[in-house]
């Protein structure tokens, strides 16, 4: 047992020093939405993410309080336990679903199987609305394109619900976002947003270690902003679309677990490293030192998993 210990720290100190090498040597900047799908396409045309995330390339809910769970079930938890938090599970077969950020599809997949929902998932990244589509059996009530969060191309109130995971950070505009998912839905429809978000800098600015720290998450997944759970709530409401207030919650406890789990995927299933070659290894390592300073700026209060829900007046 101690022998099985040493050897998981040795592995995880060498992926942490070869992974902080390419990681500081090649940032991934925000430049443009192309930069996004870029880094999207990529992700999705090598495997390597879908290899140890699965279908769903978001954190999981692992209970309240957390408890050990497996990392794949944890994901598709999250998708459950969000239709619940969002009180969609009520909603009739057919309800028209826009799935913003889609991914390669998985959390589309569940709304329209267990749900019965009609679902259309847009993504900016190409690859990652054909692998969609393969996943996808046929006669699916799941659809995907590709398309701008920024300027969406569907008409006013074209939707029952507006579904978004984890697809903020990537927006520039935060404002013109919340435009947009209020814009498409129904009078009466449901917004339900998770999220990535830091703590508002405006109640207690950020300090001299944050700082960088903010700046190294922002740069290396190609984010251009993180907002505040209280900022985007304001976003909302600010549109003029939004009946009553908007509903808000912090999940962080219940999807903290994530960090780690990825970083476990690496050591639990080593086959990635035959599969994958050294290029796949390297890829892989690349993202460790981003995962431990997401487990630490979520784990230390820099950063919020923010829930927001609103209806459209």
């Amino acid at each position: 047992m101690f022998n099985l210990v040493l050897i998981t720290l040795a592995v995880l100190l060498f992926a942490l020093f070869f992974g902080l090498a390419i990681y500081l040597f090649f940032p991934r900047k925000y430049q443009s939405t192309d930069s996004v799908a870029n880094s999207y396409d990529d992700w999705t045309n090598d495997g390597i993410l879908e290899f140890y995330w699965g279908e769903h390339i978001h954190l999981g809910h692992y209970g309240s309080p957390p408890q050990r769970k497996d990392f794949l079930k944890a994901k598709e938890d999250f998708v459950h336990e969000m239709v619940r938090w969002g009180g969609l599970e009520g909603l009739p077969a057919g309800t028209t679903v826009l799935d913003v950020g889609c991914g390669i599809g998985g959390s589309s997949r569940i709304l329209a199987q267990d749900y019965g929902f009609a679902v259309t998932g847009v993504t900016i990244s190409p690859q990652q609305v054909k692998r969609a589509q393969e996943l996808t059996p046929p006669g699916l009530m799941a659809q995907f394109q590709v398309d701008d969060a920024l300027a969406l191309s569907f008409p006013d109130g074209s939707f029952d619900v507006v579904w978004s995971i984890e697809a903020g950070p990537h927006m520039s505009d935060k404002a013109l976002f919340a435009q947009e998912l209020l814009r498409v839905l129904k009078p009466g429809g449901i917004l339900v947003v998770a999220d990535w978000n830091q703590r508002d800098d405006r109640q207690k600015p950020l300090n001299f270690w944050e700082k960088p720290v903010m700046q190294q998450l922002l740069d290396q997944w190609a984010h251009p902003a993180f907002a505040s759970i209280e900022g985007f709530a304001e976003d909302l409401a600010a549109t003029g679309l939004v009946a009553g207030e908007v509903t808000t919650t912090d999940w962080t406890p219940q999807t903290l677990p994530s960090w780690l789990d990825s970083i476990w995927q690496g050591v639990a299933r080593p086959e990635g490293i035959i599969r994958f070659g050294v290029t796949g290894l390297l890829k892989s390592l690349r993202e460790v030192p981003t995962l431990l300073l997401m487990r630490l700026a979520f784990g230390a209060g820099l950063c919020r998993f923010g829930m927001f829900r609103a209806v459209r007046e």
